[in-house]
């Protein structure tokens, strides 16, 4: 299996994975959910993690893999703002700790740029298979 092949279905394990632990674990996932949206943090908990397997089975079918992805680089655009109130909220906590969320912050960008990429080559082998 070539890395383009194993891309996607990568993705879909870390969406698959952060699916299952926003709803098997749920409570430090709240407590990232900005106070500024509507309803309960274990709502948008849920719902995150709804989400998250949702588009891990969508981005892992070839079918649907582009629009998956590049909804998986939204999501991961709009989950921004709670890692920023993580790395907010953990500044008085342990260095390991404050440290470990600050590092968060900048992994969004290759996660977007990944999700980008598997949708851009998902494309692209749509693309290649009609010329067979």
């Amino acid at each position: 299996m070539s890395r383009s092949e194993r891309s996607p279905l990568l993705l879909a394990g870390l969406l698959a994975g952060m699916g299952v632990a926003h709803l098997a674990v749920p409570r430090p996932f709240d407590a990232m959910v900005p106070r500024t949206l509507p309803g309960s943090p274990r709502a948008w908990t849920h719902a995150s993690g709804v989400a998250e397997l949702v588009l891990a089975a969508g981005v892992a079918l070839p079918r649907t893999r582009k629009a998956a992805a590049l909804a998986t680089a939204a999501l991961f655009v709009g989950v921004f703002p709670a890692n920023v109130k993580m790395a907010w909220d953990w500044r008085h906590r342990r260095t390991p700790l404050k440290a470990a969320a600050v590092a968060r912050l900048p992994f969004q960008v290759p996660l977007v740029l990944w999700a980008r990429n598997v949708a851009d080559n998902a494309g692209q082998a749509k693309i290649t298979e009609g010329r067979s």
